[in-house]
């Protein structure tokens, strides 16, 4: 994940598809003109050799003055091939980024002004790429140049040769004959060469991507998770920073007992979807333990770490397929009977009932058929379906309306029944009945108890409390 946190889903795109394009297609049309051409050389050196020894040892003088500058423009040609893809690529992570963002962008009436930033960055794209044409073409013209002007001295040496004797007319125009072979073949070269200059700079870009680090690994040797699974997750002590500065997390310290539905409660920043992450190891701790069933987190094989936990996010992700396709995504092998079923569970198929292709229907990307409460409910569908011992919700209800949020809620209670749950949540309604409630600011735990019991206390805890039930008393 740290990776993707600092990458553009565009620019990685765009490296993927358009770099792989650009290799393939140059492989494609010059592996094959490239071996007519070495064939051609090797074959016309081999020739002028046997037709006359003393002109082929001018002609080898001779070649490394046409191959030092193109050798030295060919390096060149690679740097600029590089900043040409570099180029696109942004073009392409713009692309991507304001398409997905549309409706924010007309929204704040910002068409022209993103429009004027695209020109620019497509005016540097095509720059980049007039550069590297340009620089292509100087190569091949050079090559062409010098290679004119070596038979060129070739006709008068030769003509001097015959001259004094030492080849015969009949020789010299065999000779010529084999020269211009070679130098066309040459020119061929060059043309490949710029090609494969172009595949380099795409080549780097694909390898940077392939050479980076991976930061999450399998440990050498993978402790098995007990099974049947005990559901329980314990946090010891636990530390850690994304940048290795600034402490997100401060000895944090909590268990959660099998069945048992524990509740994240702060301020925005406090640490607590952090905590989720960790848990799920997408990142690891600086110091401290996470276990999973008693096991170190740190332990266990990366799938089977995972396949314990249900996880329902905020803004659940949808993808552009059928309400079946999103909810299978939990069990790719589930049958439609286990499908509905989840579903039905999930109160999706309310909905989709009234849909004209029933669960076939296509939500389109990310699922922008479908209301807020209904992608919810999705997402809680996939959870159920996937049948994981442990719950993991990330302010699952707080971005919906009154109605929807009461059928989420019902929802959730089907998921959460006989699983141990760890649910972040900003409005204290949803989370009254949960056997513990942890109260985090700043990375740390400042208060912990049932709802009756923090809000017995009177700090913090029972002044939010306080205030969002005054509240929703107002608006009711």
């Amino acid at each position: 994940p740290r990776y993707f946190d600092t990458h553009r889903v565009g620019e990685l795109t765009s490296r993927l598809n358009g770099d792989t394009a650009v290799i393939r297609g140059a492989v494609g049309s010059s592996f094959s003109l490239a071996l007519r051409s070495m064939i051609t050389i090797i074959g016309a050196i081999t020739m002028m050799l046997f037709t006359s020894p003393v002109l082929t040892v001018g002609v080898m003088v001779a070649l490394p003055a046409i191959l030092i500058p193109v050798i030295m423009a060919s390096r060149r040609l690679r740097n600029m091939s590089r900043n040409t893809q570099d180029a696109l690529a942004n073009l392409s992570a713009m692309a991507t980024e304001m398409l997905g963002a549309n409706r924010t962008v007309k929204a704040f009436t910002q068409e022209e002004r993103q429009s004027d930033i695209y020109d620019v960055q497509s005016g540097e794209s095509y720059r980049a790429e007039v550069r590297r044409l340009g620089a292509r073409a100087a190569m091949v013209a050079i090559v062409m140049f010098l290679g004119t002007a070596a038979l060129v001295g070739l006709v008068w040496w030769g003509a001097r040769s015959v001259f004094d004797g030492a080849v015969t007319a009949g020789q010299l125009a065999q000779f010529l004959v084999y020269a211009l072979m070679a130098s066309g073949a040459l020119t061929n070269v060059s043309e490949v060469l710029g090609s494969l200059q172009t595949v380099a700079g795409s080549t780097e870009r694909l390898t940077e991507i392939l050479d980076t680090p991976v930061g999450i690994t399998d440990p050498a040797q993978p402790v098995a998770l007990p099974d049947p699974p005990l559901g329980t997750v314990a946090f010891d002590k636990v530390n850690f920073s994304y940048n290795g500065s600034e402490q997100v997390l401060t000895n944090l310290s909590f268990t959660v007992g099998r069945g048992e539905t524990v509740a994240l409660v702060g301020a925005s920043g406090s640490g607590k979807s952090t905590t989720l992450s960790l848990l799920q190891r997408f990142y690891d701790v600086d110091s401290g333990s996470i276990r999973v069933d008693g096991v170190d987190v740190r332990d266990v094989a990366l799938t089977d770490l995972r396949q314990r936990f249900a996880y329902v996010e905020q803004e659940p992700v949808i993808f552009a397929g059928t309400i079946a396709d999103n909810i299978r995504f939990g069990k790719p092998d589930a049958s439609e009977d286990e499908v509905i079923a989840a579903a039905k569970a999930a109160l999706v198929d309310d909905f989709v009932a009234d849909l004209p292709n029933g669960y076939q229907t296509v939500v389109g990307e990310r699922g922008v058929m479908l209301s807020g409460g209904q992608k919810q409910r999705l997402a809680i569908a996939r959870a159920i379906l996937r049948n994981a011992p442990i719950l993991l919700l990330d302010e699952a209800t707080s971005a919906l309306d009154a109605q929807s949020e009461r059928l989420v809620q019902i929802a959730l209670e089907h998921l959460m029944q006989g699983r141990t749950t760890l649910v972040i949540a900003h409005r204290l309604a949803t989370i009254r009945d949960a056997n513990t409630i942890l109260l985090m600011d700043g990375g740390e735990i400042i208060d912990k108890g049932t709802h009756d019991e923090l809000v017995a206390k009177g700090g913090r805890y029972a002044e939010l409390a306080k205030l969002q039930f005054r509240m929703d008393e107002t608006f009711s």
